[in-house]
């Protein structure tokens, strides 16, 4: 039996015992539904011998070998991942389409006397929802942007603003990024991936109340906002952090502790900014990394570097609904700091 998903609610009503994608490891890792795991019926060399298969001699050839190595793979999760389910199982099986994949493992795993169910239209039925809700969707919540200077401790305050009753919309979480040059915190998703996340945390807002986001370039770190999102993102009116140089120079080394600890990838990050900034001043910041001076680096990389990319970018903004004013960012002040953001909130 077959079940379709009609919105992006439906994906987050599933209730099955475990979603399983059928497609080979490259499909899985390019994206796949929320909570899928990878049980592959062909691996990627085998998908592709068998489209080569297919397109060179014949269908009924390449159909021959793929449910041979259906069949050997099938029974290779049989007596691997799947050798504990119980006989109450109920599980979710798609692959690309709905087509051959899922529906050949999907009869095994009935003849068994699970109560499996595929998903109609496969990966693409997920896919079409999120490009849809993305593309094709004007952004559902009244949004507000949390601004402020670098260093300000942005990230952080908007994670305790939930706590203040507050909706919020973590994108630096959702993109695996800090959002800047120094922002790498590990491999980030796909294009497709973070897409799917952000569109199922969407769906997960209350339309009725605004949402505070953190300012954001339309780009973090190689990952691009969808229109829709950054568009409501350039109309929002903003409140913004304010903070002293020196408070915003000792947050940002105790917050980037991990590229201090790595010399090799500080230096080059800090090459990369080679053609925006003099010779003599890019060789003063490899000198305060390399004898681990981090709050003044902190502190040179914002007055040459950020500031002026953000006060020139704000020159082309409306003011600010409020700006929240502070002289610590120890974390012991960030709860306060949230509250005072919540209480400045415009009422609706």
């Amino acid at each position: 039996m077959a079940i379709e998903l009609t919105s992006l609610a439906d994906v987050l009503a599933l209730r099955f015992d475990d979603i399983i994608d059928v497609r080979a490891p490259a499909e899985y890792a390019d994206d796949h539904l929320p909570g899928a795991i990878s049980l592959p019926v062909l691996d990627d060399a085998e998908r592709a011998r068998v489209g080569t298969l297919y397109k060179q001699v014949s269908p009924f050839d390449a159909r021959k070998l793929g449910a041979a190595l259906v069949a050997r793979n099938a029974a290779a999760h049989l007596m691997g991942p799947l050798a504990d389910r119980p006989g109450g199982w109920q599980p979710l099986v798609y692959c690309w389409r709905g087509g051959q994949r899922s529906g050949s493992f999907a009869t095994i795993l009935s003849q068994i006397g699970w109560r499996v169910q595929t998903l109609a239209g496969g990966y693409k039925s997920w896919r079409k929802l999120v490009v849809t809700a993305l593309q094709d969707t004007p952004f559902p919540c009244p949004v507000i942007v949390l601004d402020g200077n670098t260093g300000t401790a942005k990230t952080e305050v908007l994670a305790h603003l939930p706590a203040c009753g507050v909706q919020v919309l973590d994108l630096e979480a959702l993109a695996q990024h800090r959002g800047s040059v120094f922002g790498a915190t590990g491999p980030q998703p796909s294009q497709r991936s973070f897409e799917g996340r952000l569109a199922l945390a969407i769906a997960r807002l209350d339309p009725a109340r605004p949402v505070v986001i953190e300012a954001e370039s339309s780009r973090i770190g190689r990952l691009s906002l969808p229109p829709s999102l950054w568009r409501a993102m350039q109309g929002a009116p903003r409140l913004a952090l304010d903070a002293p140089l020196d408070a915003r120079a000792r947050y940002l080394a105790r917050t980037y502790a991990d590229i201090a600890a790595d010399p090799q990838r500080l230096a080059q990050v800090l090459d990369w900014l080679k053609p925006s900034h003099p010779a003599e001043v890019i060789t003063d910041w490899h000198r305060l990394a390399a004898t681990g001076q981090f709050t003044d680096l902190a502190s040179g990389l914002m007055q040459r570097h950020y500031d002026p990319r953000y006060a020139k970018h704000r020159a082309r903004s409306a003011p600010p609904l409020a700006e929240i004013a502070t002289t610590s960012l120890d974390p012991e002040a960030l709860p306060d700091l949230a509250r005072r953001i919540a209480e400045a909130l415009p009422r609706r």
